[in-house]
Order: structure tokens, then sequence, then C-alpha cells
């Protein structure tokens, strides 16, 4: 079976929605961000603050680049977007939907942007960062699924009919 990539935004919901649709289909789950954490044996942001977040993105590419699993639910990290060949590696044996929340959405669940271990550049915005990424969820999208107003059974419900088609 293939796998189901989800992409999008930080807190936009794919690591709850991805445990709760992994139990659904019977799949296994794999979060890309823990498994940054793992190689590197330190948190997100201590890497960002003490290593660069030139150093976090190589790492998060490598990381991304070696999953080699199927049967599959990945939660990817927000910036998993911004590496070409990953996401084309995630592509040949996955489905990747996009889960889309408004920036107002984001803003109002992203409370913790200075703790959180999101790839940001110096005095990048979450406006900014937005506008940069949702382009590239749209660009790598098989599909789309909107989480604005729904709790993560719904986001599930909506995740499920939208991949059917390409399973």
């Amino acid at each position: 079976m293939k796998n189901i990539v989800l992409i999008g935004m930080p807190a936009c919901g794919k690591s709850v929605t991805g445990v709760v649709l992994a139990k659904s289909l019977k799949m296994n789950f794999l979060d890309t961000d823990l498994l940054i954490q793992e190689e590197a044996g330190k948190g997100l942001q201590d890497i960002i603050n003490n290593d660069g977040i030139e150093v976090f993105k190589k790492l998060e590419e490598q990381v991304i680049s070696s999953v080699t699993v199927q049967n599959t639910v990945i939660a990817t990290g927000g910036s998993a977007v911004y590496y070409d060949s990953a996401m084309k590696h995630l592509k040949e044996n996955g489905i990747v939907v996009y889960i889309e929340a408004s920036l107002s959405v984001i803003k109002k669940r992203l409370k913790n942007i200075k703790t959180r271990g999101v790839a940001m550049e110096k005095g990048q915005t979450i406006s900014s960062l937005y506008e940069m990424r949702v382009p590239l969820y749209e660009k790598y999208a098989d599909c789309k699924v909107v989480s604005d107003k729904y709790h993560s059974e719904n986001t599930v419900a909506a995740i499920i009919d939208a991949v059917k088609n390409y399973r």
C-alpha cells in the first residue's frame, strides 16, 4: 500500500492527524521531525539555535531522503517542501496530501514559534513564511484538505476520501 505523506504549515495538524489517520487505516506512522531529533541527538530548536538554520535544513533533507517505508502515514516538517529531491523521493511511493490551514488559523495555533523548531530565517515572520511555503505545498501536493474548522477526525475523513482515487 502506498504511503500517505502529510505536508503543510507548522500547526496545521500533520502529526495529530497523522496518528489518527494511521490508526484508522491500519497503517504505520512516522514523523520526520522525530527522526531528525533522533539523528541529531537533540531537539529541533536546539539544532537551529546552536548549529544554525542551514545545518538544520541539510539534516532535514538527508533524513527525508533516507526514508524507506511502506504502508505508512508520514508527517513531515513544514519545511520539507524546500527540498525537491526529498519530495520526489517521498512521492515515488506515496500520495502527498497538503493539509491547508489559513494564515489566521496558523497564527492562532502557533503560539510557541520561538521554541517549536520552525525553520525560519532571522527576521522572518509567520506571514512571510506562509507566503513563501504555500506555493511549494501546492506544487508537491497530489490532493489538498482544508483543516481550518475541522477536528482531527474530520480532517482524517477528508483525507481518506481525497486519497481513495490514488491508492
